[in-house]
């Protein structure tokens, strides 16, 4: 099983999308975020159903800096509640899987 995952969030504008993104790539906390949208999303908020145009964050990270990324994310994030959310990487190709590895600071590896 590999140690990586992927982590998504999503924001109403693509300009706060391209700063989320570009903040945790700069940071080391992802080695890859790709920007998806507009994506139609439909939930339940303080008692309402909304519909809102948003972007999505698809964010490739090791499960050891997920603790330091959801942090960030919450720190620069727009929304009072952001979605976060952590899915296991459970193969890929080496390669890839290499090179995300070499992207991302680790501090627990040093």
């Amino acid at each position: 099983m590999s140690d990586f995952v992927q982590v998504t969030t999503t924001v109403d504008d693509e300009k706060e999308a391209k700063k989320i993104s570009k903040r945790l790539v700069e940071e080391r906390l992802a080695g890859c975020v790709q920007i998806v949208g507009p994506i139609e999303s439909t939930y339940w908020w303080k008692d309402d159903v909304e519909n809102a145009e948003e972007w999505m964050c698809i964010i490739k990270t090791e499960e050891s800096l997920y603790d330091r990324l959801e942090k960030k994310i919450k720190d620069i994030h727009p929304y009072e509640t952001p979605e976060i959310v952590c899915t296991p990487i459970s193969k890929g190709s080496d390669r890839y899987l290499e090179w995300l590895k070499n992207e991302l600071k680790d501090d627990s590896r040093i």
